[in-house]
């Protein structure tokens, strides 16, 4: 099992409507295309609560980019985000690693 951590910087704001985006839109379609999440986070103490922290499941990389790509592809999601984007942007930037547990992880 892979694990991808995917960090969302917001502009100032913005991280409500980023919450509401996944909650109600993007879980939805990552569900049709197989995509599993295994947990989101916001910062409670720290540097910035403008970031929304989320990691995925992958059984491998090839798993990984076929469903990523069919995600990314998928009219749904272009014209949902789109919509949630009508007023500007949501990320001011992102980053993402793709992770493989230790010998010694609880998560394997």
């Amino acid at each position: 099992m892979l694990y991808e951590l995917r960090i969302y910087n917001c502009f100032p704001g913005r991280l409500p409507d980023l919450l509401n985006r996944f909650e109600n839109i993007t879980i939805e379609i990552w569900e049709k295309h197989g995509i599993r999440q295994a947990g989101f986070w916001t910062t409670l103490i720290g540097e910035n609560n403008q970031t929304l922290y989320y990691m995925l499941e992958w059984e491998s990389l090839a798993d990984r980019e076929k469903k990523w790509n069919s995600f990314q592809n998928d009219p749904e999601w272009h014209s949902k985000r789109a919509e949630t984007e009508k007023n500007g942007p949501l990320v001011a930037s992102l980053s993402n690693s793709i992770l493989q547990p230790t010998n010694f992880s609880s998560v394997k």
